[in-house]
């Protein structure tokens, strides 16, 4: 689930309803071994619906800013 807080997440057991999931068929090689999976990209914990709930507000990471400036050195 992207931008969840680290405070929140779900359980073994839970109940998850998934309104608009963004499903990828993943295939990577390594060492000569394929590996292929399936992924699920959530992007807000604020859209699924955990037993009969809405996560609360809190289960939003907060925004963080990145700057930078390639033109200036290091």
């Amino acid at each position: 689930v992207y931008n969840a807080a680290p405070t929140w997440g779900v359980t073994v057991g839970d109940a998850l309803a998934v309104p608009d999931p963004v499903v990828t068929q993943h295939q990577h090689q390594h060492q000569g071994q394929t590996f292929s999976f399936l992924g699920i990209r959530i992007s807000s914990p604020l859209s699924l619906v955990v037993n009969g709930k809405r996560p609360p507000g809190s289960a939003l990471a907060p925004p963080c800013l990145a700057l930078s400036n390639p033109s200036v050195p290091p």
